[in-house]
């Protein structure tokens, strides 16, 4: 194990609990002083055959009682130096403590860990039954670490991570151990880029040096307007702005896309997003629509249709004609399911053939229904509100089901509708209490959007002179 100083933000000022100092020996001032006997008898000696005594080091006059040897007769050294290496004084060194790095792996503990690396379970005791820490504990998963000083197995600090901008640290002193959790400061810088479709937007977004997340985020947030497969044309553009996340002066991750613009087939999509008071962002035109519709078609991440909606179907369990009246979407088990639109849950449990299932009430008099679930997802409850998007359960099995999948349903005043081609409704405009402050910060988006595509235009036409 290697020993060695740890920088911050571990702390390394601790008094180690064992004595490592060395004493400073109550002899030194007496051999000072029979060392300065000799030296300046060879002084004397030098004189009487004529030469010039040679000047004593610095460590050498340093052991000379006072008033022995003048200060410009050490060396030739600048005078305050000679002075400052005189009076300084002989310090204390730096403790040195052990240091460990544990990442906890599936079926890990602390107590586990600690035992393997011969820690103080005392000291963890002490930690775990602090306010902060014990929280903690209690919601470990493989992959968080810890990075820890210690003296011969008694804990001096700990520290770890907790998200991107936030830590756990703690400390021992000697009335015991404290905590806190300390900021990690981010700095989120803006970048801007350009593309234009050759083959697909995959390419010309690696092109213009976009990452897959913020790709695949551009291809969400048109998704309800453009097919990324069938639509796109070659000569389409695309300009975004998006944040990058810096912490240390280096690059930790894209962040979230601030407006993006996308030119196909002569038709010009725009999105600005907006962050509204409870912190819920979306994304909007500049006029203040969404651009999202209120469903998505697949509320899945699907690898097929295993079964389109048909109301002459015969069931493959019953063999007999029953309509089906949703559509299954084949996909492994455990996959997530996506609430399609904002809606309340209105139901969750077994549900005859549905197995495990969830229905949610949107408005418009529309309601969805998720079956076969092979469990709930733990927000999904009985009068929650979903968000489009989030994750309700996931996929299964269970009840009259032949593998995994998902069937989804779709009804409008309670009949059934296909939902791969029924007329899905708009999404609602911004909330009126925040349309003049959306309205207001749109301005000044856009016209650094057009201010780039000017240096676009202009960087283009002096390369093609």
């Amino acid at each position: 194990m290697d020993v060695h100083q740890r920088p911050s933000p571990l702390l390394h000022d601790y008094k180690p609990s064992g004595t490592r100092h060395t004493k400073k020996p109550k002899a030194l001032q007496w051999f000072a002083v029979g060392l300065g006997i000799p030296l300046a008898g060879l002084a004397m000696i030098s004189m009487l055959v004529g030469e010039q005594p040679a000047a004593p080091t610095v460590e050498q006059a340093a052991l000379l009682p006072a008033g022995e040897i003048q200060i410009d007769d050490v060396t030739n050294l600048p005078r305050e130096e000679v002075v400052q290496a005189l009076i300084e004084p002989v310090l204390d060194p730096v403790p040195q403590f052990d240091s460990l790095n544990l990442t906890i792996g599936r079926g890990d503990t602390l107590d586990k860990l600690f035992r393997q690396h011969n820690l103080n379970l005392g000291h963890l005791a002490a930690v775990a039954a602090l306010e902060e820490p014990r929280k903690i504990f209690r919601r470990l998963k493989p992959g968080d670490e810890f990075d820890i000083l210690h003296d011969n197995g008694s804990i001096v600090s700990m520290y770890s991570v907790l998200d991107l901008t936030s830590a756990l640290k703690i400390e021992r002193g000697e009335e015991g151990f404290s905590t806190e959790i300390v900021e990690r400061p981010i700095e989120v810088r803006k970048r801007i880029a350009y593309g234009v479709i050759e083959t697909s937007l995959f390419e010309s977004g690696a092109d213009a040096s976009l990452s897959d997340k913020v790709i695949m985020n551009v291809a969400g947030i048109f998704a309800w307007d453009i097919d990324f497969v069938l639509d796109i044309r070659q000569g389409d553009n695309f300009y975004v702005q998006y944040e990058e996340i810096w912490q240390n002066d280096e690059f930790v991750t894209d962040g979230e896309i601030i407006v993006a613009e996308f030119n196909n087939n002569r038709r010009t999509h725009r999105a600005i997003r907006f962050i509204d008071a409870d912190g819920y962002s979306d994304y909007f035109t500049p006029e203040g629509d969404s651009v999202r519709k209120a469903f998505i078609r697949a509320p899945v991440d699907f690898t097929r249709v295993s079964s389109n909606f048909n109301p002459r179907r015969r069931h493959p369990i019953l063999n007999k004609i029953r309509a089906h009246r949703g559509v299954d979407y084949a996909a492994p088990r455990g996959t997530p399911i996506k609430a399609a639109g904002n809606g309340k849950v209105i139901f969750r449990g077994v549900k005859n053939g549905y197995g495990n299932a969830i229905i949610l009430q949107h408005g418009g008099n529309i309601t969805t229904l998720y079956a076969h679930m092979s469990g709930f997802a733990a927000s999904a409850r009985i009068g929650r509100r979903m968000r489009q998007g989030q994750t309700i359960g996931y996929v299964g099995a269970t009840g009259l089901a032949t593998a995994n999948h998902l069937h989804y349903e779709y009804r409008l005043n309670g009949v059934h509708r296909n939902p791969r081609t029924v007329a899905l409704p708009k999404a609602e405009p911004i909330d009126a209490k925040y349309r003049d402050e959306f309205l207001a910060s749109v301005e000044p988006i856009l016209e650094e959007l057009e201010h780039f595509k000017r240096t676009q235009v202009a960087a283009v036409g002096y390369a093609g002179q």
